[in-house]
Order: structure tokens, then sequence, then C-alpha cells
């Protein structure tokens, strides 16, 4: 067998000094030969550097900052000058060392002076030592600048930021949020910069939807990019649509939001009515409050009755936020008649969407045109809250009629079902079967899920019962879906029941 030999240094010249390295291990913290290799070589120390962080500035503060004391001592004169934002903020070695950008600016600027960085870094260290008290800093003080082009950072953030160098409590104010993380991001500064994040996942409403959103998107922070997301499929129709806020859902934002399998509606009707507004004050944004559902259809209809509104070069843009939507979920004629009157789809749709209600009526609800439960099922939803014990809707599709239901059973339990209802039933709502079609058939075949989510502690819970087929009659015995039974503390609950009639 061949012997196995240890690594051979290899010499290699820098400058005017030879310097012992590792062949496989370049510079490996070594400034002062870095320096000299700039110098003599003509490289881009720059380079170099971004080589150097990425390889070795993790290493180095690990060490520096379980060596140091986490605070300095009282009365210890800061040994650090940061030039940033027009002020010069007065630091200490320890502390900038919590920061990846401080300490590569530190390390820089000690190689730069020709000095060797390691051995004032080693200086730092001895006087940390309870066997020795300087009197003064025993390492030079050194300036360094910081360029900062973030339009997110302000002076008061920043300084936030680097008060939180120096203890683990720094109260981060809501209006502050957003800067604290762009100068954490700056600073490369994770510890501040994760808990930001936790700041801006539970402060989600519907006046910062949009700028947390954004700046997620910039830092590549997916679990805020998900946090945002994930409020707004529950939030979209119940809450933020009926404000002014509703403008400030980024399209792209809000098309995910749409095309979600979780996304909670009341109807697709809802729904529809949401994208409407939403498009309506993307147009008239001196608008300072929410208007009627009336005033949009008659802005809308105001236009000329020659081509659709999403065929106009005004409204292309928006096709593909209602390429998302089931419009043919949507089934009273009252609900038809206004998406026919306000002349906003091309016509060629609308034909097809009455054409496949038409074959279905004949076919005894059969939907010939749906087939996949998670992207095309129609949805109905309920908000359960703590203010009753039972919650219901009438709906009807196609001429069957059913009850969708949650009952409260205890301070955390719940239970939901859907049921089937006759079209003779007293308790049925003029509103669901005035001008709806009645179908005689005895059973109807269903493939149905039913849903709920709920937030607890910043965490979403979702309970399902999965997907489930079954034929639905009149009497007791087949007239009841499965019940889902939870048990949670959140607060609202959000409920779905999405289904569709299979061929049979």
């Amino acid at each position: 067998m061949l012997s196995q030999h240890p690594p051979r240094l290899d010499r290699r010249i820098s400058g005017l000094n030879d310097r012992w390295r590792f062949p496989r291990e370049p510079y490996l913290g070594d400034l002062l030969g870095l320096s000299q290799l700039s110098r003599a070589t003509g490289v881009d120390i720059d380079n170099e550097l971004k080589i150097m962080d990425r390889l070795h500035i993790p290493q180095l503060q690990k060490i520096l900052t379980g060596a140091i004391k986490t605070k300095p001592k009282h009365g210890t004169v800061a040994d650090v000058t940061l030039d940033c934002m027009g002020f010069k903020w007065e630091l200490h070695q320890p502390q900038l060392f919590h920061s990846g950008t401080l300490t590569k600016l530190y390390i820089f600027a000690l190689s730069q002076k020709n000095t060797d960085p390691l051995k004032e870094l080693e200086k730092l260290l001895r006087a940390e030592s309870p066997k020795e008290q300087p009197k003064m800093s025993p390492v030079k003080k050194i300036t360094i600048s910081l360029k900062i082009n973030d339009p997110l950072v302000t002076k008061t953030a920043f300084a936030t930021a680097l008060k939180s160098l120096y203890t683990n409590e720094t109260e981060v104010h809501m209006e502050d949020v957003l800067g604290v993380l762009a100068s954490a991001n700056i600073l490369q500064f994770p510890t501040l910069f994760k808990k930001c994040v936790s700041l801006m996942k539970d402060g989600i409403s519907p006046c910062t939807i949009q700028t947390y959103y954004l700046a997620a998107c910039k830092y590549k922070e997916e679990l805020l990019i998900t946090a945002c997301e994930k409020w707004l499929e529950m939030n979209l129709v119940p809450l933020i649509g009926k404000q002014i806020y509703l403008r400030t859902v980024p399209q792209e934002l809000l098309q995910k939001v749409l095309k979600s399998h979780r996304l909670f509606t009341f109807s697709e009707f809802d729904l529809l009515k949401t994208t409407l507004y939403w498009v309506y004050l993307q147009l008239n944004l001196r608008l300072q409050s929410i208007p009627i559902y009336e005033a949009v259809l008659a802005f809308f209809n105001s236009f000329p009755k020659k081509c659709p509104f999403l065929e106009r070069e005004l409204g292309q843009k928006f096709l593909p936020v209602f390429h998302c939507l089931r419009l043919h979920g949507i089934t009273k004629s009252k609900d038809l008649e206004d998406i026919k009157y306000i002349n906003f789809f091309p016509e060629a749709r609308i034909v097809r969407i009455l054409a496949n209600h038409y074959r279905s009526l004949e076919s005894g609800g059969d939907m010939f045109h749906v087939k996949d439960l998670s992207t095309q099922a129609i949805r109905f939803g309920l908000l359960i809250n703590q203010e009753n014990k039972i919650y219901s809707e009438m709906i009807g599709v196609y001429g069957f009629f059913f009850e969708i239901k949650g009952i409260k059973h205890g301070d955390s339990s719940y239970s939901f079902y859907m049921q089937r209802i006759k079209y003779s039933d007293t308790n049925l709502p003029t509103i669901v079967y005035e001008r709806s079609p009645v179908s005689l058939r005895q059973e109807r075949l269903v493939k149905y899920e039913i849903r709920a989510q709920s937030l607890v502690d910043g965490n979403w819970q979702e309970f399902s019962t999965n997907t489930l087929t079954q034929k639905f009659g009149l009497i007791k015995s087949t007239s009841k879906s499965h019940t889902l039974k939870i048990e949670t503390v959140g607060n609202p609950i959000f409920v779905t029941f999405a289904f569709l009639f299979p061929v049979s």
C-alpha cells in the first residue's frame, strides 16, 4: 500500500515577503499576504475579499464573538468609527463582529494599514483577560465606511440595528420594522433579520400586506413570502376585499392567491366581485374609500359596447387575473346577468359558460366540463367565529339544493357537514330557489371535500375530509355528507365546501 503523506506546505511569493500557505486553503485569513499579493500582481482585492468573506468570515465571527465578552466594559472607549448615512457611529470591536459586513470592513481596514490584522485581533483577545487592565484600547482606533443605497433604510432604523449589536433585547417598533429588516440585511446580521421577519409575519394586515410582500421578495425571504400568500388566501374576500387597501395588492401576488386551492371565498361570485373591485381601484387611484357594487358595474358598463373591457388596450394587462377565476361556478341567473351587463369578458367565454350550464341542466346536473376537484370545484364558504354556535347557509346548483353547516360544540370543538335539502322544504330561502331550476332526480352523485383552516400562535392549522364521492338522496340516511370534526382554538375558522357533479 502507498503511504499517505500529510498535506505539503507550498511556498508562494506575495510581494516582498514569503508566506507559507496550504495550497488547498488560499489566504486563510492572511490579510497581509492578500494585500501584498494585490499590490505585486495587480489582482483586484475586492474580488479576493468576496472569496475570503464566503469562506472565512463566518468562522472568524464565531471565534471572536465566542472569545470576547458580549458587552463592553463600563467606560470603555469606542475603538471603531463607522462613517455611514452622514453620521459617525462609535462602536466597539466585540460588538461589530456580530455583523458580517462590519467584520469584513474592519479586517479590510486593518489590512490597508499594512499591519498584521491577526496580530491586532490577538491583542484584543488578550485585553479581555481579567489579569490585564489596560487603560486604553489595545488596538488602534480605526474608521470604516459603509455606503447604503437601499431606500428602505432610515437613520432611525439603522440606529436600532446598531443598538441590537449590543443587546438581544432591543425593541423594534412596527413602524420601523421594514427599515430595520433592510439594515439587518445590509449588515449581514442574521439574528436581527430573523427577529424582524417574525414580527412582520405576526403583523400582516390590510395596510401592510403590500410592503411586507415586496420586501420579502426583495430579500428572498421565503418564510415571509409564504406567510403573506397564506394570509391573503384567507382574507382576500372577507376582509381586504371590503377595504381601500385592496388596491395595494400586487398583481403577481393576487394571481398566485387566486390559483391556490386553499383560497377561501363565500362563493365564486364573491371572488369575481372582489377582482372587479381590484381592477376598478387600479383605474381610479384618487378614490379614498371603497365604492358600492353598483358603481363598479356602472363604471365598466360605461365603456363603448363594441369591445369588451378585457379586449381593450386598457384591460389586456388584467387578463391573467381573470383566467384564474372559476366562472363556471357562477350559476345564479341574476349573477350571470350582471356579468353580461358590464360587457367585461370576451363574448366567446360567456357563450361557452352558458352553453356548459345548458348542457349540465339538460343532463341532470352532470358537469361534463369539470374534471379536477382541486382546480375546478365550485366553492362555498363559512366564516366561523366565537359569536354563534350554529352557522348555516343554503345553496343551489343546477336544481340541487344543499345546506352547508358548522356547529360549535365547546370552547375548541367544531363539526362541519353538508346536507341535501328538498326543493319544497319550507326552510329554503326564496333567494336560493327564486328563478332557479329544480331537479327531480332522487339521487345525485357528488365529489366533494370539506376543509377548515385557522391561525394558532402564528401557524396555520389545516383540516380536511380529503376527496370523497357520495350519492346524495332525499331521505335522511343518504342526504348528509361525511362530517369533518376538528379541535382548534383558532379564531376565526375558514371553512370551505368544494364540490362538483361527476357524470353519472
